[in-house]
């Protein structure tokens, strides 16, 4: 019977397979303060992820003003060897470099005058025209203005910018004015993907001034 016994644990083990323990990764950021996620959910600035066999993890890193870092980890046959650790240097976001945070981006602003409605139309744009290149719509009779997109590309971002002008009302004489800044979240992106963009509350350093100019000197 002493005999049998170890011989039905060999077969066991044997027909069983080996056995593997689930890998484990610990990760650490450059920035003390940026978010670990994992599968989506916040773990902090540091995380030690289990990663179940035949699996996949999902990580993104993310501080404001660097790339967001997107990984995937698999304990897979077919998948690269999971490291014990993981050091991830997070680089700085040139877009967010680039602009500066503005309230009324987005926002439509009234500009009021004391100019005669034909003096405020010319002089608004030439300013407007100073900035950008290309103005895509413009109707004097209706008071209304827009400019085609004005796109630039950054290594992780595609940040396009445009000026809307419509008239607001005509005693007291004012129109409203809006500068659009929108972010796609992905370098190269073509500025008539519209789906691919959303709003972002930054503008761009080159365009900052242009409503307050617009402000000051149609008073």
């Amino acid at each position: 019977m002493k005999k049998i016994l170890p011989l039905v644990a060999f077969l066991l083990i044997s027909f069983a397979g080996p056995i593997f323990a689930d890998e484990r990764l610990k990760i650490s950021v450059s920035e003390q303060d940026a978010v670990i996620f994992v599968d989506g959910k916040p773990s902090g600035s540091s995380a030690e992820i289990k990663i179940d066999k035949g699996s996949c993890v999902a990580v993104r890193i993310v501080k404001i003003g660097f790339l967001t870092e997107n990984l995937s980890f698999c304990d897979k046959k077919s998948a690269a060897t999971i490291p014990k650790s993981l050091y991830v240097e997070l680089k700085r976001d040139d877009s967010y470099d680039a602009s500066l945070k503005i309230d009324f981006a987005n926002n439509d602003i009234d500009v009021r005058t004391t100019k005669p409605e034909v003096d405020a139309w010319r002089l608004m744009n030439q300013i407007i025209t100073s900035q950008f290149d290309i103005i895509e719509i413009t109707d004097k009779e209706t008071g209304y203005l827009r400019t085609a997109w004005a796109v630039q590309t950054f290594k992780g971002n595609t940040i396009r910018t445009r000026i809307v002008v419509k008239l607001g009302g005509t005693d007291p004489l004012y129109y409203k004015i809006k500068l659009i800044s929108e972010q796609s979240g992905e370098p190269g992106t073509s500025p008539k993907a519209d789906e691919r963009f959303q709003e972002w509350d930054r503008v761009l350093r080159k365009y900052e001034g242009v409503v307050n100019e617009i402000q000051n000197r149609l008073k």
